[in-house]
């Protein structure tokens, strides 16, 4: 009989791992399955969820930078084109997309047409989020003509853009910005990582017909 095979040895943990779980006296679970939890987590998820939220799994006994270990990890794992989806670090938080290239199947399940938004939302989308925050003055000055009430409504009501604050001017008027949800929509950490402009409409049509 052959003799059997001699055990692996645990992979050494990384150090900010292993500190947790000496402060929680050895009680959390092990990191391949804290990352499994995780994992669910997301999977159900129907937003981005952030750090702080994902730390309320383990009753907030693991740190933020070991639970940034951990889901840099998990982003590594689902990295290869092999798999479906990836995981993404977005600017309110993580969750899971669908990759570019299975959505026109998707879309097979469900043929209604995303909503075409009109030139004027656009350019104005794309002055506030180049430019921001601006008034509405701002746009319209750039633009060269009045900014309909019901543009700026339906970049509100989409969840893209909302007021930051006044400018100390007369009349203090309102100054528009993008959110975290028009990030998200897009992928994006942050307005750093904007794309160029004829890339912005494609991808936020893509976006609202996940």
């Amino acid at each position: 009989m052959a003799d059997p095979a001699p055990e692996r040895s645990p992979e050494p943990m990384p150090e900010a791992i292993a500190a947790a779980f000496s402060d929680a006296g050895g009680e959390l679970p092990p990191p391949a399955e804290i990352k499994r939890i995780l994992e669910a987590a997301l999977l159900s998820a129907q937003q981005p969820l952030s750090t702080s939220e994902l730390r309320k799994l383990f009753v907030d006994r693991i740190g933020s930078d070991v639970l940034r270990v951990l889901l840099d990890e998990l982003c590594e794992e689902w990295s290869t084109p092999a798999r479906p989806v990836e995981l993404l670090r977005l600017a309110s938080g993580w969750r899971f997309r669908t990759r570019p290239e299975y959505l026109p199947y998707l879309e097979r399940l469900n043929p209604e047409k995303p909503p075409k938004y009109s030139r004027a939302v656009l350019e104005t989308l794309a002055i506030i989020a180049y430019r921001q925050p601006v008034t509405r003055g701002d746009i319209e000055e750039i633009r060269g003509v009045t900014v309909a009430t019901q543009v700026i409504r339906t970049l509100e009501e989409r969840g893209w853009v909302d007021v930051v604050g006044h400018r100390d001017t007369p009349g203090r008027p309102a100054l528009f910005a993008t959110t975290k949800k028009f990030l998200d929509d897009l992928g994006l950490r942050g307005v750093s990582e904007l794309p160029p402009l004829e890339q912005i409409n494609p991808t936020l049509e893509e976006a609202d017909g996940r």
